[in-house]
């Protein structure tokens, strides 16, 4: 299963790869074990990674992980970036009104150190990250404006948002071309469903972080039973809802476990039916 982030081609299963250095907070694997689960997820046709150059702590960075295990890098690979009021990893500590990601300095500081940390001279896709600490009422025209203007010079080939409201995805399309959305939603969490179908409707990408929970994991009995009746686990089921729920949805779970890298590749194979969807709602 395929679909577009603008021009670019990439399975709707991807991978996040936050959990890979332990950011902002958790457990993460050895180094080998991170650099298998990237050789891995390309070897079962994973061509869509999510990452940020401040996934970073205690030396460990996606980005660099990312660079050490699979480049020179696959033709069909689209690596997909943000930036944001975080320019750097230890920047989550600052106080707020202290982190200032979103100046045109900062942004097009968070735009090069991903490109170097890649070591790419072009970034695929670059989302704007929006609603974080010290930022109420951040300038998200002026910040897509600097981002467009990086654009321009050659550093970036596409432009998203994240962590937005259904006002900001319209002030965002009315200054620059969107291809994707990039918001927390799952099967227990569906307040973004506006935003989804207007994704849809308007031929964006919706790309929901957190989509088997995050930090508090799914429970329901509803999906125990579904899973249970299809053979799948638990957070298969969640997969295959979203996948379910809208074609424009695609998918980016993160894991710091090859066995659970597998089966959230092959939930993109699990087929819910009508009776499925109507059980979990």
């Amino acid at each position: 299963m395929a679909n577009l982030l603008g021009d670019l081609i990439v399975n709707r299963v991807g991978y996040g790869t936050m959990k890979l250095t332990g950011w902002p907070r958790g457990g993460r694997p050895d180094l080998d074990t991170a650099l298998a689960i990237l050789r891995r997820a390309a070897d079962l046709g994973v061509n869509h990674l999510d990452t940020s150059h401040y996934y970073a702590r205690d030396g460990v960075a996606a980005n660099e992980l990312i660079r050490a295990a699979l480049h020179p890098y696959p033709d069909d690979l689209v690596i997909v970036t943000k930036v944001g009021a975080l320019v750097e990893g230890g920047d989550i500590t600052l106080p707020a009104g202290e982190q200032r990601g979103l100046t045109p300095e900062g942004l097009r500081r968070g735009v090069e150190a991903n490109l170097r940390s890649l070591g790419v001279d072009r970034l695929d896709v670059v989302n704007l990250r929006m609603g974080d600490r010290g930022h109420t009422d951040p300038p998200l025209e002026a910040a897509l404006e600097t981002l467009m203007s990086l654009r321009a010079e050659g550093l970036i080939r596409h432009l998203g948002i994240s962590n937005v409201t259904l006002a900001e995805f319209a002030r965002a399309r009315a200054v620059a071309d969107i291809v994707c959305v990039q918001n927390l939603y799952n099967i227990a969490a569906r307040d973004d469903d506006p935003i989804v179908d207007a994704c849809a409707e308007a031929g964006i990408a919706y790309v929901p972080f957190f989509p088997v929970g995050g930090y508090q994991p799914l429970a329901a009995e509803r999906l125990t039973a579904v899973a249970d009746r299809l053979g799948a686990t638990v957070p298969q089921v969640a997969l295959a809802w979203l996948l379910a729920r809208s074609p424009n949805i695609m998918l980016i779970p993160g894991t710091s476990s090859l066995a659970h890298l597998e089966q959230n590749v092959a939930a993109g194979e699990l087929k819910l039916t009508e009776d499925d969807l109507r059980q979990l709602g």
